[in-house]
């Protein structure tokens, strides 16, 4: 049983992501609310937490855990009744474990890069490739099932579904029908909905209290 779990947020951010998570495991924590407009999340307490001065982090029983992948992974872990992430000793783990780590590792800084349209480095060199075979990679995955694992939903839909949403929302992603129907079916899931909705109420009184 979890106990004295915390998620350090800052709304609007990659922290909701991990909000939508909390809220599909249905798991007790604590938030701990920072201003990033203000600068909180730079204050020496949270630096303790995380020196880069990011968003998520978690704290759990004395143990400090960052960076987003990670924080999925030990979360869904961490709730295993709720069926988020395959077991050790179930085949869908590996790939699992892959569109976790793909996530960050490649989708991402190739989407970043494609949209602030660097030059393209050695293919060979480069940790992703290029854009069009990770984007085909990921679309292609789509083509197979409702979810990344198939027919299965697990904390990695929750990673990538709810960060397809701000890419977006931003125009950071070539027009797909696959991806615009995957972003709707994980947005339209009511822990999701609560979290998207609980996040922005925290915006809305951050904006006002301005």
């Amino acid at each position: 049983m979890a106990t004295q779990l915390t998620l350090h947020h800052c709304p609007q951010s990659r922290s909701t992501g991990v909000l939508a998570l909390l809220r599909e495991l249905d798991a007790p924590f604590e938030l701990h609310l920072m201003n990033m407009k203000r600068g909180e999340n730079r204050a020496p307490a949270y630096l303790a937490i995380n020196p880069l001065g990011k968003v998520p982090a978690i704290t759990h029983d004395g143990a400090v855990i960052t960076e987003q992948v990670a924080i999925y992974q030990y979360l869904a872990e961490l709730f295993p009744a709720a069926g988020l992430a395959p077991a050790l000793g179930d085949p869908s783990r590996g790939p699992y474990l892959r569109w976790l780590a793909l996530y960050g590792s490649c989708f991402e800084p190739a989407v970043i890069d494609h949209w602030m349209q660097r030059p393209p480095t050695d293919k060979m060199a480069c940790p992703y490739g290029d854009f069009d075979s990770i984007f085909t990679l990921f679309t292609d995955q789509l083509a197979k099932g409702p979810y990344l694992l198939g027919d299965k939903f697990s904390a990695v839909d929750v990673l990538w579904g709810t960060s397809i949403g701000w890419m977006n929302a931003f125009k950071l992603l070539p027009e797909s029908s696959l991806i615009a129907a995957y972003a709707e079916r994980i947005a339209s899931r009511p822990a999701v909905m609560a979290a998207n909705a609980e996040d922005a109420e925290l915006a809305a009184a951050q904006a006002q209290a301005a």
